[in-house]
């Protein structure tokens, strides 16, 4: 039985993602003078963001720069402009009360990664979190779900990520877990699809279907 289920954050479980896009744009704006689409803008999403940053110019210092802009941007409007996905809460309940463990593992800094949880009443539902701090190495690399496992005490054999970005679906593949595309995220069907998952979820209310792995 997969009894353990990591779930990225960002996009799958809390719906930040326009918010994101504004931060970007603010910051690429502000130091650039221009930004690109929103699609370009969220095709780095499930990555650290300073990996998402450095896109936009090679100079250290530059990226530095706009890391700070976009911080500042995403925690003065976080509490307002997130929510937990609909369906989510009611999901990851039934969950937890059919006897799953479930993790949280992301890109995202531990202390807006908690944040988010907070805000969006999610927390509680959640053994641990495995943020951006946790490692080295960072999805589509499997070290932060395989870190999460083995704090967790239990195997590849037993486990399932789900996430909507196809860095997430990547890592699941690459730590040897079942994946789960939430196919409700930024990213198109097609770009998920490529990366083969073995669950597709359309929707939140769907979550029960974890069940049947």
């Amino acid at each position: 039985m997969r009894d353990t289920l990591l779930f990225d954050l960002d996009g799958t479980l809390i719906d930040s993602i326009p918010l994101i896009v504004a931060s970007f744009r603010h910051t690429l704006q502000t130091h650039l003078g221009e930004a690109p689409s929103d699609a370009a803008l969220v095709r780095g999403i499930g990555t650290p963001l300073r990996t998402q940053l450095g896109l936009y110019s090679s100079d250290p210092e530059v990226v530095e720069r706009l890391f700070w802009t976009y911080k500042a941007h995403n925690e003065a409007h976080h509490d307002a402009d997130v929510r937990a996905f609909d369906g989510v809460a009611e999901g990851l309940e039934a969950l937890r009360r059919a006897g799953r463990r479930l993790g949280v593992v992301t890109s995202k800094s531990r202390a807006m990664a908690l944040r988010g949880l907070a805000v969006t009443g999610l927390a509680e539902h959640f053994e641990l979190v495995v943020a951006l701090e946790d490692s080295t190495a960072h999805k589509p690399d499997p070290t932060p779900l395989l870190h999460a496992l083995e704090r967790m005490g239990q195997p590849v054999e037993r486990a399932v990520y789900v996430g909507d970005s196809p860095h997430d679906l990547l890592a699941g593949r690459r730590a040897g877990v079942v994946t789960a595309a939430a196919a409700w995220g930024p990213f198109d069907h097609d770009t998920l699809r490529a990366e083969a998952p073995d669950l597709w979820l359309d929707a939140p209310t769907q979550l029960l279907r974890l069940l049947e792995v």
